[in-house]
């Protein structure tokens, strides 16, 4: 039997996905979590062998525990069980945070209840569940970026996006002013742009950051 923790800041998403998981005989969702922290701290107490993650927790509030730090946090325990993300975004900078974080499989909301049941099974046999739809929408980012941003250049312009100034950015990546700046001449580089302004524009068409509308 699959033991999951469902973690998602939407009662009716909870409500839905419990459902479905729960017709399933080999499935069951004993828990479910509001918040990346009650995540963490249910995974402290209970054994799960699959935590569907959600990324963004909006009720949480600034500054609270986001999905791919608690994917960190959870993922770093001695027998944790397995995470998979299930979200809306699909940016690069999501993406690569999420498995660098120790995610065994990236699913859209969108898709379809079967391959979110065979990607549970997947990750519970411990083989990845990366979308289909992802894989396709890396392998085309990749065809048609000639130079694509890293991760870390990827959050110093997501925080760009956000108004930050280079002193705030630092601070919230633990990056001197120096480097920051570094990042964003690399940044206008590999998006032959010269500007903070054009830089975000560039990058939230290409899907490297998030569009300010999600």
């Amino acid at each position: 039997m699959i033991r999951m923790l469902l973690a998602d800041d939407h009662p009716v998403v909870r409500a839905g996905l419990k459902a479905l998981f729960s017709s399933e005989s080999d499935i069951e969702v004993p828990a479910e979590a509001e918040t990346a922290e009650a995540a963490v701290e249910l995974c402290r107490e209970q054994r799960f062998d699959i935590v569907l993650m959600d990324l963004q927790f909006g009720s949480a509030g600034r500054g609270a525990m986001q999905g791919a730090e608690a994917t960190r946090v959870i993922r770093s325990a001695d027998g944790a069980p397995r995470v998979l993300v299930l979200t809306n975004y699909d940016t690069d900078a999501d993406i690569l945070g999420a498995v660098e974080a120790g995610a065994s499989g990236y699913l859209l909301k969108d898709a379809p209840p079967t391959e979110l049941i065979a990607a549970v099974r997947a990750a519970a046999a411990g083989e990845s569940a990366i979308s289909p739809a992802i894989e396709m929408l890396l392998q085309n980012r990749a065809d048609a970026a000639g130079s694509p941003l890293t991760l870390r250049e990827s959050e110093v312009l997501a925080l760009v996006a956000e108004g930050r100034s280079n002193r705030d950015i630092g601070r919230q990546l633990f990056l001197s002013e120096a480097t920051v700046k570094s990042h964003l001449v690399h940044i206008f580089t590999k998006l032959g742009v010269s500007s903070r302004t054009a830089a975000v524009a560039a990058a939230q068409t290409s899907g490297a950051i998030r569009s300010r509308a999600l």
